[in-house]
């Protein structure tokens, strides 16, 4: 998803550089559990319920003030599931941190309200017209609880973005349009495409997905045609769309979604998107443990050290040190980035 985060730039990082000397975007698994039970996603399977605590940020503040965090995410799991949401998120604006929302949108209207005074903009998940993405979901009414929530959010705070990622998928390869008309029928205000992402260890898949598994979200041949095609009807009917910003993505980074699927349908070796996450952003889980991004291993516990420990430790790095983006196995199947370019320009991001 492109533009998400409106920051201030920080200064320009060497992608050769092992010391973070700053970190302008945090994104915290706050909640552990899911309330949709997504075909591509397996957190909801999760036996237990897990959230941060807002007591365990305050050992924490300095790190966040030392190494200018600007954008905190807030994702899960479910976030809007906190039981402190208000106290959780109150202490992040209390430092001038601005905060991010992405939610399945089920629990909008339930919790407009802190939606609307607790954050700076919304992310929703949206898998294409009403009855594709409640398939998707497998929640009856998933879409309808959405348009009610917007709508309360909206109506609170009318000037909040609120805009929604889609998944692409075997279920909705062919709702890529209807996806689109799908999201303005919502008043959303950008809608962003990503590859299903199938052999990571990441949502909850700790071992991997087997074939078999990978086989129910990933195309056949025939599907990756019918894909190429919607991508290039999708093209060609919102060409104001992709040109305004409302579709994020260009037109050749559309077509790229289709080539993650050819290259997993004949195990060829994708090449990695343009990506600095691990030099100017962390994600953290609900159990403390510290990522690069969502997609390599831990390099750090909080529950044993500060923020600016657990990323200026060893561990640390020698990954930063050691990762080339471009040759990285986990890299090269990558299905989202997050591309901070120079001290003058805007992050760029296609995150899951």
């Amino acid at each position: 998803m492109t533009a998400l985060y409106e920051i201030q730039p920080a200064p320009a990082l060497s992608a050769q550089s092992s010391i973070l000397t700053s970190l302008p975007i945090l994104i915290l698994n706050v909640h552990s559990r899911c309330n949709c039970r997504c075909v591509m996603c397996d957190i909801w399977k999760r036996d237990q319920s897990k959230e941060m605590r807002t007591v365990d940020l305050e050992r924490h503040r300095a790190s966040m003030q030392k190494l200018g965090v600007q954008r905190v995410v807030l994702t899960g799991g479910e976030p809007l599931l906190h039981n402190d949401l208000k106290a959780f998120c109150e202490f992040f604006r209390e430092q001038n941190i601005r905060l991010t929302l992405l939610t399945t949108g089920l629990l909008l209207l339930k919790r407009a309200g802190s939606v609307a005074a607790l954050f700076d903009d919304v992310i929703l998940s949206l898998d294409g017209p009403e009855d594709i993405h409640d398939a998707v979901r497998r929640v009856v009414g998933g879409f309808s609880l959405i348009q009610k929530g917007v709508a309360a959010v909206r109506k609170l705070n009318p000037g909040m973005k609120i805009s929604c990622r889609t998944t692409v998928q075997k279920a909705n390869h062919m709702h890529l349009r209807d996806a689109v008309a799908a999201a303005k029928s919502l008043t959303l205000d950008s809608i962003s495409f990503l590859p299903a992402d199938l052999t990571s260890a990441a949502f909850n898949r700790a071992e991997g997905w087997p074939l078999s598994r990978q086989s129910e979200i990933a195309l056949t041949l025939t599907e990756l045609a019918a894909l190429r095609q919607e991508i290039e009807l999708l093209i060609e009917t919102h060409a104001n769309d992709i040109q305004s910003g409302y579709i994020a993505e260009s037109a050749s980074k559309l077509r790229h979604i289709a080539d993650r699927f050819r290259e997993h349908l004949y195990a060829e070796r994708g090449s990695a998107p343009r990506c600095n996450a691990p030099w100017v952003s962390a994600v953290v889980d609900v159990d403390g443990l510290v990522r690069p991004c969502f997609f390599h291993p831990p390099i750090g516990d909080l529950k044993r050290t500060t923020l600016e420990e657990a990323l200026h430790g060893a561990a640390a790095q020698n990954f930063r040190n050691s990762l080339d983006v471009a040759t990285n196995p986990t890299c090269q199947r990558c299905v989202c980035s997050l591309n901070y370019q120079s001290a003058t320009s805007m992050p760029r991001s296609s995150t899951n």
